[in-house]
């Protein structure tokens, strides 16, 4: 059973179908990547999977469980969370704390406990604390942990952001065009990042991306998406070397 089954579907915006009979399986532990030129409909797609849009048609399943037309706090506790092309931090917040707000999904105390300031209050702190610093230090950001995330490079914010989607727990997480922005070397130390996410923490993985060098190197299966429709699926090698994935897209 694929982790991710995603069966015909669709959205339209003022009679204009933007995603139209989309389907995609994703099996447990997979790179996947999805691309396709701008305003093919590849965000929408990530909207719809996380409960931003409710579609008009189709079924989205996860691990079995049908999330179709879910609110977004719903999927995200079922086990989707998602990074966004341009960055949101909390800002005006420690790189610390951004990574303990993903954690409340999984870290609760009573309101009580936490006005009184109650031993349970503080037994829950620590325990996120903890966690949230061992997030971190994978990322490299432990010597961070205090600065505002504002003050980081764009770099590291994009590292914080992805630390605080995993500080949810999910089964999938979802990486809006990370490398958007990078310099070269910036994009090399994402792939190698992503990679070791999905190897250390089991993670399955479906990104959009326009980098190709990125999306060649760790995808291991493509979808490719032209107006709102699948234009190819399969091995990574064999789409981008398809002739109407080149004619559409790549342009090469």
């Amino acid at each position: 059973m694929a982790l991710l089954d995603v069966q015909n579907l669709c959205i339209s915006f003022g009679g204009l179908r933007a995603v139209d009979d989309f389907e995609i399986h994703i099996e447990k532990g997979q790179l996947y990547g999805l691309i396709g030129p701008n305003g093919a409909g590849k965000t929408t797609v990530f909207n719809l999977l996380t409960g931003v849009y409710k579609p008009n048609e189709g079924i989205i399943k996860l691990d079995g469980a049908d999330i179709t037309g879910k609110k977004t706090i719903e999927i995200n506790r079922e086990g989707i969370a998602r990074t966004f092309q341009n960055i949101r931090l909390f800002k005006g917040m420690s790189v610390l704390d951004n990574v303990k707000a993903g954690l409340h999904n999984n870290y609760k105390y009573s309101s009580l406990a936490g006005i009184f300031r109650m031993p349970s209050y503080f037994k829950v702190e620590k325990e996120m604390n903890e966690k949230a610093m061992e997030l971190l230090d994978v990322f490299d950001l432990g010597g961070e942990a205090d600065y505002l995330a504002s003050n980081l490079p764009y770099g590291k914010q994009r590292k914080l952001e992805i630390a605080r989607a995993l500080a949810t727990g999910p089964k999938l997480l979802l990486l809006d065009e990370p490398a958007a922005g990078m310099n070269p070397n910036e994009t090399k130390e994402l792939m190698e990042t992503i990679r070791l996410i999905r190897d250390r923490f089991d993670m399955t993985i479906l990104l959009i991306e326009h980098d190709m060098k990125l999306v060649s190197g760790i995808c291991e299966e493509l979808s490719v998406l032209n107006f709102g429709r699948i234009l190819a699926q399969g091995e990574t090698s064999s789409v981008l070397n398809n002739p109407q994935v080149i004619t559409a897209y790549l342009g090469e």
